[in-house]
């Protein structure tokens, strides 16, 4: 077989298209033509010869050969020539390749599909922009993009299907390719915190409607009227935040904190529901891992809200060494609720909440004065013989008392620590809330592999991840040996 790189280029002289657009270009103008006609016209032909040049390449990636070897099993051609319509980035694409079978049976492979990466049917630079586009809005949407930029094809069935093809291979080597996506990446000199905080996102689920369904069906044949505790239907996307920060500058112009350390950068991931958030503490895991062997000398923090399911995941033993903050925005919303049950709406309520949160984030034991206030709240309500009211305020004062060992502000700031886990409260939002509740939406299996995407594009590992999926699309083709008048050509699959 010729190797394909030593075939002559096609003549573009020769093409049709080709032809077609120098007529167009060669035609008597029409007065009344506009611009943007003649703008998209030459569009469609210019998407024309792209087309006609790319059919003539992807071709010499067939394979001619009677025999090939795939993953070490023999396969024989088939069918010759097969016709196939591929999508590609400039509109589809038709040629005919060569299909093989092993003589045990089973579906056809084609080896020029294997060489070209092909995905879905889609050329890689079209994958690739289809995953980019449901990594943003959804499968019509992404259609609509395409149909507006007057690329014929692909459907928002396409579109929902690529992604959702992608992922298993992902999730089979994630942990492999998380690394080698680390090893692309160095640890800023100037950086001296290593912040680390866990969240999650209730997202509704087909899988938890369906068996919240059950249980309604089923307390209706015993008799019983259940009322729901919660909102049904719905499972928690989990959210972590890795992220580097250096001392604080003047005033950080992307956060607005003058007085917080200045972040450098951040690895964001988000999972599907999962029991304990399985997957996604073992990525943490793994992702603190690898910084603190290149820089031991960084200072850890664990930084999350009140939520006990994650401060159960931080009192493990990697975590022993870290210090540990409650973030300081959950704080001051428990203080305000607490307040509000002594105060209500009044100017006094406000002002003293004022107070409070200073003395809570900047001033040494802060959090004790706040504890003895919120006492005193309680005497003053007991006095006032209200019970209900002093039953609120008790779960405030509890939830401060449960964590006060966690809300040392003033010295994690005299530490040049973060005190707020608003970078993680945004992943929750930019990761999962923006993409995956907008109105109408219901989820079974495509919410991984749009996490996955998001979570890629949003930690600037789009470019390196996207590497690592189309090269598993490909494999290489060559020629091995002669056996009589057969030529083996061996294909060492990884995408299967």
């Amino acid at each position: 077989m010729e190797d394909y790189h030593t075939l002559p280029a096609p003549e573009l002289t020769n093409l049709q298209s080709y032809a077609d657009l120098q007529k167009f270009l060669s035609r008597k103008r029409n007065s009344g033509e506009t611009f943007e006609e003649f703008e998209r016209r030459l569009g469609v032909l210019m998407r024309q010869v792209e087309c006609e040049l790319k059919a003539d390449e992807l071709s010499r990636y067939d394979v001619e050969e009677r025999v090939i070897w795939v993953a070490g099993e023999e396969l024989r051609r088939c069918l010759d020539k097969e016709p196939k319509t591929y999508s590609s980035s400039s509109g589809p694409i038709t040629i005919g390749r060569n299909l093989f079978r092993s003589a045990k049976g089973g579906k056809s492979i084609c080896a020029l599909e294997l060489r070209a990466g092909i995905i879905g049917g889609c050329t890689p630079v079209l994958a690739r922009q289809v995953c980019f586009l449901m990594g943003h809005v959804t499968s019509v949407e992404t259609a609509a993009v395409f149909s507006e930029l007057g690329v014929e094809g692909p459907s928002a069935s396409t579109c929902d299907r690529i992604p959702k093809l992608i992922n298993p291979i992902w999730e089979r080597n994630r942990e492999a390719w998380d690394a080698a996506l680390r090893e692309k990446e160095t640890i800023p000199a100037e950086a001296t915190v290593l912040a680390v905080s866990l969240d999650g996102v209730m997202v509704a689920d087909k899988q938890a409607q369906a068996e919240a369904k059950a249980e309604r069906e089923e307390a209706k044949k015993r008799g019983l009227n259940v009322q729901a505790s919660g909102p049904a239907g719905y499972r928690e996307v989990g959210c972590g935040t890795v992220t580097l920060y250096a001392p604080a500058d003047d005033l950080d112009e992307e956060d607005g904190d003058a007085s917080g350390p200045k972040r450098l950068a951040t690895v964001r991931y988000a999972r599907e529901p999962e029991y304990k958030k399985k997957t996604l503490t073992a990525q943490l895991d793994a992702e603190v891992a690898s910084i603190l062997a290149v820089r031991p000398d960084l200072h850890l923090v664990a930084l999350a809200d009140g939520a006990e399911e994650n401060w159960r995941y931080f009192e493990g033993d990697q975590w022993s060494q870290a210090t540990k903050i409650v973030d300081h925005g959950h704080a001051c919303q428990h203080l305000k609720s607490a307040l509000f049950v002594c105060y209500g709406k009044t100017v006094d309520g406000r002002a003293e909440y004022e107070r409070l949160r200073l003395i809570l984030r900047d001033k040494a034991g802060g959090v004790e004065q706040v504890i003895t206030e919120l006492d005193r709240l309680d005497r003053k309500l007991y006095r006032e013989n209200h019970p209900q009211r002093r039953k609120l305020l008790a779960k405030e004062r509890t939830y401060f008392s449960n964590q006060r060992e966690r809300m040392d502000y003033a010295r994690y700031q005299e530490l040049g620590l973060p005190i707020g886990s608003g970078i993680v409260e945004a992943a929750c939002k930019t990761l999962a809330t923006q993409r995956l509740k907008r109105s109408g939406m219901n989820w079974g299996d495509g919410k991984q592999p749009i996490l996955t995407i998001r979570s890629l594009q949003q930690s600037d590992r789009w470019d390196s991840g996207w590497a690592l999926v189309a090269n598993s699309f490909r494999a290489d083709v060559s020629r091995v040996s002669k056996h009589g008048h057969l030529r083996r050509v061996e294909i060492i699959q990884e995408a299967a």
